[in-house]
């Protein structure tokens, strides 16, 4: 079968844009041939800094015939309708339409029959707009042309054919770039034109022409290249999988050399030279393996062979790295003369939000000293010079300098691990003090933004705040604590309304004062103060209240919502969650999980899937009856009319199990009350195969529904079943 090769060759494509333009080109230009009925085996994309390529294998030489039916007017309709009929079937006449009966009466039916087109001139009206529709995150015109693209479009391979015979040209033009047989080589080591044929010709072809089409393969090759130097020198690569996708994307040869910078830059904190080194020069850091310090070497990735062996390259990153650790070396001796606690007032000139103030309102006190100190240092570091260059170290810095004042290491390991754990593979911190700042900065975080109503929505999430309650979540579990979410938001959210509160107090009191200023006597500034003050009292009374305890609902919901997210990616069921989540009080995230865990384990038992099947046939039947009845049958059910041995066996479970398992939970041995409830399988089981609830004996009926009703009750000790799936 035929095999499709396309190739858009350009001046160079961002490295940032590469994987997703692949990505792009797949799946618009497969989208479209499916839907043009020409179905394919495979399809791969690849991508260099000046080109981006598709092969399809495995296409069809034509579409396939297609038959359609088409049904028109009924037989004796108006001439407009037969008329409007005919022309949109791309009927001559109404005799070359059937007539079809049906229950209504007879219409007419056109049966439209459409050969299928070869597959060459279905892609010559499929690429041309793929191209001009392209969605670059931004493109750009050039010359007189009106085609955008990410950078100027210099020519376009389109080829197709099965592998046994010569493929053909697909011939189509955009924009005065006609498709053909060609595409180029190296822009240094073969730049002239190379005639290729289909996939395995082109990459063949291209590699003979110092170009590796595809940009696993170079990753592949300079992690492989970069091992083997490093391990001649005895030393150890620093892996930075991010940095290797953006050097993978900036050239077409990779050419991997070793050099070296100045040994008297290692005095510069290890995160620093790495973000340098990173950021300015696109390098990779090594470490000597036995002690893990920084070595004054780096890995540099050229996009050719030089004749010297790459020494002019080398040179030349040498230099640009000792400039720029020069400028780094100079902000560390700089910030260092600066004590933290004396950058504090600077914080009031960094804005958090407009309507949650500067970072200065945001430093948390608490009652242990270590942890005051560390979080009233924690944002110090971002008016240091170093921090200004490179955002990335905030925190980071915070540690170095504060050790560097001979502050207490735990402290300055707090400042430092502050913003952590910052994603999903991030390390979580562990020492007390550590884990309470970054706790009391989250948390701060989230429940500033909540009160202002600046929440998540979709996809976005400028503030980073799922990662902020994600980060929550895991300090929580991963430190196994005992934390009152509820009582703890609350806190922090009556903390945010003192603080702000009293600005805003101050802001009015400035107002007035400036009135007097103006001319307004005091005796009116005081008749002001005091309708601004019964006011605040109004307004600050159930509005705000109510406004506090939305916020608090809101934000546990959120944290539910994240829990679940997290506890998904360990392999938990999300339904168990909202079903101890829909528990009153439940906001212990340490016991939720316990809690969780239990239940799921429980529901995998034949006790438990059994029991799970009594809870939804009670609970059935007493939403059904008390529906039709417009009443509840909660409440007990009065032990004298209980008849059969099996309500009786049932009511005595319900009883015994409902006392163990509150003493139990009480306990928190969530293990020992999922076995308490496995009791109750039998005598649910016995009740529902020998009594029936719906008797003629309006009392007898009515205690059996409350004796169902005890068995929802009963189970909501441990969660809520009617939320559990499956």
């Amino acid at each position: 079968m035929p095999d499709l090769l396309l190739e858009l060759f350009s001046e160079e494509i961002p490295a940032r844009m590469q994987r997703g333009a692949m990505e792009n080109l797949r799946k618009l230009v497969t989208d479209k041939l499916v839907d043009a009925g020409l179905t394919y085996d495979g399809a791969k994309a690849f991508a260099t800094p000046r080109r981006i390529a598709l092969a399809v294998h495995g296409l069809p030489a034509k579409q396939p015939d297609r038959r359609e039916e088409k049904k028109g007017p009924r037989v004796g309709a108006p001439e407009a309708a037969v008329q409007g009929f005919l022309k949109s079937a791309g009927l001559k006449s109404i005799s070359e339409a059937k007539v079809q009966p049906d229950k209504k009466g007879d219409f007419y039916l056109a049966v439209i029959e459409k050969k299928g087109r070869p597959a060459a001139a279905v892609i010559a009206e499929i690429i041309p707009e793929v191209v001009r529709t392209f969605p670059w995150p931004k493109s750009m015109r050039w010359g007189a042309r009106a085609l955008t693209w990410v950078r100027p479009l210099h020519s376009i391979l389109c080829t197709f054919g099965p592998e046994t015979e010569e493929p053909e040209i697909v011939k189509f033009e955009i924009d005065g770039i006609e498709a053909g047989n060609i595409t180029y080589g190296h822009r240094v080591h073969a730049p002239g034109p190379i005639k290729v044929k289909r996939l395995e010709d082109y990459l063949t072809k291209l590699h003979a022409a110092k170009v590796v089409a595809d940009p696993d393969r170079r990753k592949a090759d300079i992690l492989a290249d970069a091992k083997d130097l490093t391990l001649a020198q005895g030393l150890e690569l620093i892996e930075d999988e991010g940095l290797l996708d953006e050097v993978a994307g900036l050239v077409e040869w990779p050419v991997v050399l070793i050099g070296s910078f100045d040994a008297a830059f290692l005095g510069i904190p290890p995160e620093v030279i790495r973000a340098t080194i990173r950021n300015n020069q696109k390098c990779f850091v090594l470490r000597e393996p036995k002690t893990g310090k920084l070595a004054n070497k780096f890995i540099t990735v050229a996009n050719q062979e030089a004749i010297d062996g790459g020494e002019v390259i080398k040179a030349g990153n040498a230099r640009v790295i000792r400039a720029r650790l020069s400028d780094a070396k100079f902000f560390w001796e700089q910030d260092r003369k600066k004590k933290l606690e004396e950058r504090l007032p600077k914080l009031k000139e960094i804005v958090l939000h407009e309507k949650l103030g500067t970072q200065a309102e945001r430093v948390v006190k608490a009652d242990l000293h270590k942890v005051e100190r560390a979080a009233l240092r924690a944002k110090a570091d971002l008016v240091t010079e170093m921090v200004g260059e490179f955002p990335e170290l905030q925190g980071v810095m915070g540690k170095y300098y504060a050790l560097a004042e001979g502050i207490d290491p735990e402290i300055a390991a707090a400042i430092g691990e502050h913003y952590k754990p910052i994603g999903p593979s991030d390390n979580v911190p562990s020492a007390p003090v550590s884990v309470a700042v970054a706790l009391a900065d989250k948390i701060d975080t989230l429940v500033g933004f909540w009160a202002i109503d600046e929440r998540p929505t979709g996809s976005k999430d400028p503030y980073a705040l799922r990662r902020a309650a994600l980060g929550v979540i895991r300090l929580v579990l991963d430190n196994a604590l005992r934390l009152p979410l509820g009582r703890t938001l609350h806190h922090a959210a009556s903390l945010i309304t003192a603080v702000h509160g009293e600005g805003r107090r101050a802001q009015i009191e400035a107002a007035l004062d400036e009135l007097v200023s103006e001319g307004v006597s005091q005796d009116e500034r005081g008749r002001l103060a005091h309708i601004v003050s019964a006011e605040w009292r109004r307004s600050g009374g159930s509005e705000h209240a109510v406004a506090h305890h939305e916020t608090i609902v809101s934000l546990l919901s959120f944290f539910a919502d994240r829990l679940k997210v997290h506890l998904r990616e360990r392999g938990a069921r999300h339904d168990l969650v909202d079903a101890v989540f829909a528990l009153p009080g439940q906001d212990d995230l340490l016991l939720i999980v316990h809690r969780v865990e239990a239940l799921g384990k429980f529901l995998d038992t034949d006790d438990g899937k059994n029991l799970l099947v009594g809870y939804r046939r009670a609970a059935n039947i007493l939403r059904d009856e008390e529906k039709k009845d417009k009443r509840s049958y909660s409440g007990e059910p009065d032990p004298k009319l209980l008849q059969a041995p099996e309500e009786k066996a049932l009511a005595q479970a319900i009883e015994a199990a409902e006392k163990g398992v509150a003493a139990t939970v009480q306990r928190e041995d969530f293990a020992s009350a999922m076995l308490l409830m496995a009791r109750l399988r039998a005598p649910v089981d016995a009740f529902f195969e020998k009594v029936t609830v719906n008797v003629e004996d309006k009392a007898l009926r009515e205690n059996r529904l409350k004796l169902l009703d005890r068995i929802r009750a009963a189970t909501r000790t441990v969660a809520d079943f009617s939320r559990i799936e499956g």
